[in-house]
């Protein structure tokens, strides 16, 4: 696996921008579980700067839920605390009980950033497939903003492309902004600048956007929009972030 992130190749331009970006997390076990693997998948949540692994407290979701085919269930009451990246997050052990791809969900309570001046709402999936069958693999959820993958979001190669669509209450947002980065998770990865930790590309007027992993891992990518609504915070109106948030995880490439 290539540890040195250097400037990945993409089909949208790709522009630095500071580091330590904000980034909701759900972290499966596995993005493909197979037979043998068992018959459930780990998941763990958590509120972070990924890159740096510098945990932040992620409070009780105010929902976390599971789709499959076509079916939504609330997990929220599942949840177990877990300490992540040195800080409160949470985790459970999900059974999968059927073939096909499950979607995992959750918005999280507002986070109020000093550095920003304004709240952050990040709306965070990934998607897991069980048993060979990634049916389902597309699945819109019709969050109030979320990336709604063209590419399939597991069984992708380090130096696959990922493209999604990036929408707010419903509809594509042209010329979108979506911040990406990795998941240091071991520690051993580093940039050569701090442009490079957080990278940027450029959706599409139709809010397509596309990207290019340099390495295999798991990757975030969210896109960031403010609400039209504003939250009070010490007595004065702020502005509401509303990310769109999915990590996709890209295998090692085996081949010649």
């Amino acid at each position: 696996m290539k540890k040195t992130l250097v400037a990945a190749a993409a089909l949208t331009a790709v522009t630095g921008t500071a580091a330590l970006a904000h980034y909701g997390m759900i972290i499966p076990s596995d993005s493909m579980v197979s037979q043998e693997d068992g018959r459930s998948v780990e998941l763990t949540l958590s509120f972070s700067h990924p890159f740096e692994l510098d945990g932040m407290v992620l409070e009780t979701p105010v929902s976390f839920n599971v789709t499959h085919e076509g079916e939504t269930s609330d997990l929220l009451g599942d949840l177990q605390a877990a300490t992540v990246m040195d800080e409160p997050g949470f985790m459970l052990d999900y059974p999968l009980d059927r073939p096909g791809t499950y979607v995992f969900a959750m918005e999280p309570q507002p986070y109020w950033e000093p550095v920003e001046d304004s709240f952050i709402i990040h709306y965070t999936k990934t998607y897991v497939s069980a048993f060979g069958d990634d049916e389902g693999w597309d699945a819109e959820l019709g969050l109030r903003t979320e990336i709604v993958p063209m590419s399939k979001p597991f069984g992708l190669w380090d130096g696959n492309v990922f493209q999604g669509v990036v929408k707010l209450e419903g509809a594509p947002v042209p010329n979108a902004e979506v911040e990406v980065e990795y998941y240091n998770e071991d520690g051993s990865a580093t940039a050569p600048s701090e442009l490079m930790i957080t990278q940027t590309v450029k959706a599409d007027e139709n809010g397509v956007f596309t990207y290019a992993a340099p390495s295999s891992g798991w990757w975030g990518f969210a896109a960031l929009n403010t609400a039209d609504e504003t939250m009070e915070f010490e007595g004065e109106a702020k502005a509401v972030e509303l990310g769109a948030v999915i990590w996709v995880h890209f295998e090692d490439w085996t081949g010649e």
